[in-house]
């Protein structure tokens, strides 16, 4: 039993990373049809530069908010420079930009930094916490915290928000929203912003789990579509279920078949879904955007 409790309060730890990632991607996809291959390629960003300021010295608040800002620029640089100018393209060839602008990324981030792992400190330092024979390391508690901080933060945005709601005008129709001044296109920016910020959150809280490199963002971006496909692309609330529901299986998985089992178990887990139920297991048949 305090196995299959340690295996769980693991597998909840990286599935709210995998949490932020899928609603990243969801909330793209909301408002403007689109699923962003780079949003895994944010995490990377996020948890490197984090990573790379905390081994220079960097206290925990600056080499955050540094992080931030850096990946919010790359956010804004893939929007501005691969899909705004080809905006009246078709999806397909949209989401093959976005794809183009991972391995971009990805490749810029190898030639400027290297291939080698980077290391961060925990935010707390101490010995892990021992509940009835199950270890809850410190960082734990601060991934669940700042998880569940952004995605209240983010559904506040989202309803309670004058420029929220204008983004969910924007997602249900985008020619109604233009009648009523609200521009598709600083929605598209908007949307861009806040998943790069959702992503570097995510990559800030795993960078002391798990030592980032260059190469962490296709997997990471992977697990957040299979998390988003699970929940349903268009279900915010979905897609952070999906993020936690993956993360235990993961985490399950990996306790009882070789760790190599993992991933495929994970990616299965996508293809089944898209074979039988490509709607989400978690949507309901019907439903409205955000």
């Amino acid at each position: 039993m305090s196995d299959n409790l340690q295996f769980i309060v693991t597998g909840l730890a990286t599935g709210s990373v995998y949490a932020l990632v899928g609603l990243g991607i969801v909330l793209v996809h909301q408002v403007t049809g689109i699923i962003n291959f780079a949003q895994g390629e944010f995490v990377m960003v996020g948890a490197l530069t984090f990573a790379l300021l905390n081994e220079k010295g960097l206290g925990l608040v600056p080499a955050a908010l540094s992080a931030l800002a850096i990946t919010v620029v790359v956010g804004v640089l893939v929007e501005r420079l691969a899909i705004a100018p080809a905006r009246k393209s078709t999806i397909e060839r949209l989401i093959i930009l976005t794809i183009g602008a991972s391995i971009a990324i990805q490749g810029i981030t190898l030639v400027v930094i290297g291939t080698s792992p980077h290391f961060a400190s925990a935010f707390t330092a101490g010995a892990p916490y021992r509940i009835g024979g199950v270890v809850i390391l410190r960082q734990y508690l601060w991934v669940f915290a700042v998880t569940a901080l952004a995605v209240v933060t983010l559904w506040y945005f989202l309803t309670r928000t004058l420029t929220g709601k204008a983004m969910r005008a924007a997602a249900m129709n985008r020619d109604a929203a233009r009648l009523v001044a609200v521009s598709p296109s600083r929605m598209s920016l908007l949307a861009f912003v806040l998943a790069a910020l959702l992503g570097a959150i995510g990559g800030i809280v795993l960078a002391p789990l798990q030592a980032p490199s260059a190469g962490i963002g296709i997997a990471l971006g992977l697990k957040g579509f299979t998390a988003a496909v699970l929940g349903g692309l268009n279900s915010p609330t979905g897609a952070v279920a999906g993020g936690l529901l993956i993360g235990v299986i993961e985490s399950v998985a990996a306790g009882y078949l070789p760790s190599g089992y993992k991933d495929a178990i994970a990616f299965g887990i996508l293809f089944l879904v898209l074979l039988i139920r490509p709607n989400g297991l978690l949507r309901r048949a019907s439903s409205v955007r955000v």
